[in-house]
């Protein structure tokens, strides 16, 4: 066996560094996931609003490093075995997770437009239909108050 350089044994520290990095990042942004699907669920929204700008930088951070090391997947080549297999156990997890959280959040959405569009029906049944005009000819005056409905959320 030929002895190992200065330069490949950095190199692999480096890898093993970058793989234990990528690992908490994973693992942060899974918790991360995990309390927001955890209030979606007892139906409190707003308690995900105090950390969403954690979320969304952890999410873009997790997101650059993710497409760097898709470009470039021999950057973890030199890493330790128990690294490597440590990033497939917390990306696993991660995406686990990760439907859980896209299902609270569509279940919030869908209750969220079902709301709005409950209360803007109602608005329209109390002011009733306009009639476009009255008994002499003239005009209708209806109800100068507008409600917009949009579909999406």
């Amino acid at each position: 066996m030929t002895p190992r350089s200065a330069a490949e044994e950095a190199s692999d520290l480096n890898a093993t560094g970058r793989l234990r990095q990528l690992i908490t990042l994973t693992e942060r942004l899974t918790q991360r996931l995990i309390e927001e699907s955890r209030a979606f669920e007892a139906r409190r929204p707003q308690d995900v609003a105090v950390g969403m700008a954690e979320t969304r930088d952890l999410a873009n951070l997790y997101r650059r490093e993710s497409a760097q090391v898709k470009a470039n997947p021999a950057v973890f080549a030199g890493g330790g075995l128990r690294e490597r297999k440590g990033l497939i156990r917390a990306t696993e997890a991660f995406e686990a997770v990760l439907a859980r959280h896209v299902h609270a959040v569509e279940a919030a959405r869908v209750i969220s437009e079902g709301l709005v569009k409950a209360i803007a029906e109602e608005v329209a049944n109390v002011r009733g239909s306009p009639s476009a005009y009255g008994s002499s000819g003239r005009a209708a005056a209806g109800d100068g108050r507008a409600v917009a409905l949009n579909r999406t959320a």
